[in-house]
């Protein structure tokens, strides 16, 4: 960006050569790291949206833990992405688990923790019985706003007593197009993500006065497995009294269910041509961390 390059360099793209005073190609200017030397949280953050954004944190440079219940998944993603990047265990409706995830970080990077990202989520059952008012379940109600309503408001307790003190931070949470438009999901589901909307508002302007910035971002329909298992759901009712948990028992998609969910999403979407990904969602929460923002 021409506002953040001397004024002695030119601003050119990562594909792109610069030229000397005598027309000569120059060695092409790194892109900087945008969040070079921050420390960052993302909880949910073992696969889907979470992973993307892990995996786009640490390619900028940030020092990032991975908080979640899937212990396999972020200790493998963890390992892949080196030392830099490291796991925790943590249910976001458990606050001592919250706790413990941000006082973890802070001891292992200096007391520091500058990103707070409330990614963690779950959709709830999408069978067409659960989809109804008139077969609303209180207790499927409850567990889905207490992991993402609830635990979004737990991450920015926690995140905003690490962060205030410094006067600095960034929260960042993802809601979605439900928490826009009617319609699109279970009401527990879209009740929860109104919720984080709302909590967003609200501590923004609580925290604006300690220098703590806090937005959310709420994407369109992404083909991740949770998605995925969630459009099996839909189809096949016969799970609807299944004792299950569905949120968890996410097994890996078939190219062809990934091709298919990406096709529904393309159909339904404003926007014609793009087919939105794990990636583009992190693109904009990279946006929203990092000093860019400001």
């Amino acid at each position: 960006r021409p506002e953040i390059a001397h004024a002695h360099q030119p601003v050119m793209s990562p594909s792109h050569h610069g030229w000397d005073g005598n027309g000569a190609a120059a060695v092409p200017t790194p892109m900087p790291k945008r969040l070079d030397g921050k420390v960052a949280i993302v909880t949910g953050g073992a696969r889907g949206i979470g992973e993307a954004i892990v995996r786009l944190f640490a390619k900028h440079g940030a020092r990032v833990v991975i908080a979640d219940i899937d212990d396999a998944a972020g200790e493998a993603l963890a390992s892949a992405l080196g030392p830099q990047v490291s796991f925790v265990r943590c249910d976001v409706s458990v606050e001592d688990d919250v706790r413990r995830a941000v006082d973890w970080a802070l001891s292992r990077h200096g007391g520091r923790l500058d990103v707070y990202c409330n990614n963690a989520g779950v959709l709830g059952r999408q069978t067409r019985a659960a989809r109804s008012i008139l077969s609303f379940d209180a207790a499927e109600f409850d567990r889905v706003l207490r992991v993402n309503a609830l635990g979004a408001a737990l991450g920015m307790k926690h995140a905003a007593r690490a962060m205030a003190p410094r006067r600095a931070g960034s929260i960042v949470s993802v809601a979605s197009v439900a928490a826009v438009l009617g319609g699109l999901g279970p009401h527990a589901y879209t009740a929860s993500k109104h919720a984080i909307v709302g909590l967003t508002k609200n501590a923004a302007c609580e925290l604006g006065a300690h220098g703590v910035r806090v937005n959310c971002v709420s994407p369109f329909g992404v083909a991740t497995p949770m998605l995925i298992n969630a459009w099996r759901q839909g189809h096949d009712d016969a799970t609807a009294d299944a004792d299950l948990d569905l949120d968890l028992d996410v097994t890996v998609p078939s190219d062809q269910e990934v091709e298919k969910m990406e096709e529904v999403v393309r159909g339904l979407a404003t926007l014609k041509g793009p087919t939105l990904r794990p990636r583009d969602i992190a693109e904009a929460v990279l946006f929203l961390a990092s000093d860019e923002a400001r």
